[in-house]
């Protein structure tokens, strides 16, 4: 046969009829219908949107599952580890949150792993066998001794927050100011519990946040005392002043000295400064007033929780008077 005729499907099969064959309406009507509206970008499996929306409803899943509010205040910092046998059982006495008990199989247990592992069963805490290399990149290199903590994110509240005219006792809300030891942070959060304060204040960037270390230098106070983060300490500052606060800020050059303060019976703001550079110029400038704590000579400033927790002291004793 001349032409294309060798080509596959050249020839004609059946009858040489044209037009559609037998039975081929329906499948044409079919193949014609609408197949609905399309699917929403979230709805469609291989869509960068899908993936996106999983990602959330398995956060809100994480988050109803631990009692955690999705989608809440902004954290700091992502979920911390503590790494070492000390430093776990410390954290543990200390009552800090956490998620999960990472321990290295077959660990030689002493007393403090015994110790850890009855704390962690009895909180409801979450106990993996893990291997050691698995903990050893968990912790970053860092020496585990077998046995780690995962610590979650601290959800922070907002400053305004923290303005709550049904709290009992006079508003008292200290702020920091370039303070980067969380040791201070934990110690100046204690020192509002111990005084009747009703939160901290610390700004998002160049300053402490709460971590293990902060949890357990306050003590369990910060179980009570709130902690907000400000994008802005400045504005924040600003804010409270048009809440009725009077900002006051600590410096060993102050304008007024600690026992001759007269707001102390006022709504506080009290802003403390970093141990060496003191408060920044913009803070010092929001002010109402700069007080300074009168020393001897010998000493030329104090550590910032050691100098906000003499004010408080001062504050607290001013109040009941």
């Amino acid at each position: 046969m001349a032409g294309n005729s060798q080509r596959r499907g050249a020839i004609r099969k059946g009858s040489s009829k044209k037009g559609a064959t037998v039975g081929s309406g329906g499948q044409r009507r079919r193949g014609l219908e609408g197949k609905g509206p399309t699917p929403k970008a979230a709805e469609r499996p291989h869509h960068k949107a899908h993936r996106v929306a999983k990602a959330v409803a398995k956060r809100d899943g994480s988050a109803r599952q631990t009692g955690r509010p999705a989608g809440g205040r902004r954290s700091k910092a992502s979920s911390e580890i503590v790494a070492g046998r000390n430093s776990v059982v410390e954290a543990l006495r200390a009552d800090i949150p956490v998620t999960t008990m990472y321990v290295a199989g077959r660990i030689d247990a002493d007393d403090r792993v015994r110790e850890a592992l009855k704390t962690a069963t009895e909180r409801g805490i979450a106990i993996l066998e893990t291997p050691r290399g698995e903990l050893d990149r968990l912790t970053d290199g860092a020496v585990h001794q077998g046995l780690a903590l995962q610590v979650p994110p601290y959800e922070y509240a907002h400053p305004s927050d923290l303005v709550d005219p049904e709290a009992p006792g006079i508003p008292l809300v200290v702020a920091l100011d370039g303070i980067t030891d969380p040791r201070n942070l934990g110690a100046i959060i204690r020192s509002v519990a111990a005084f009747g304060g009703h939160g901290v204040v610390v700004p998002e960037r160049r300053s402490a946040g709460m971590t293990a270390s902060a949890w357990k230098t306050s003590a369990g106070a910060a179980a009570r005392v709130p902690v907000a983060l400000a994008p802005n300490l400045t504005r924040a500052l600003e804010e409270y002043r048009k809440a009725g606060f009077f900002i006051l800020g600590l410096d060993m050059d102050g304008e007024v000295e600690l026992p001759e303060l007269q707001l102390a019976t006022e709504p506080l703001v009290i802003v403390v400064g970093s141990e060496g550079k003191g408060l920044s110029r913009l803070v010092s400038e929001t002010c109402d007033q700069i007080v300074s704590i009168p020393m001897s000579s010998a000493v030329e400033s104090l550590n910032a929780g050691i100098a906000t927790g003499v004010t408080l002291y001062e504050i607290a004793r001013q109040r009941a008077r």
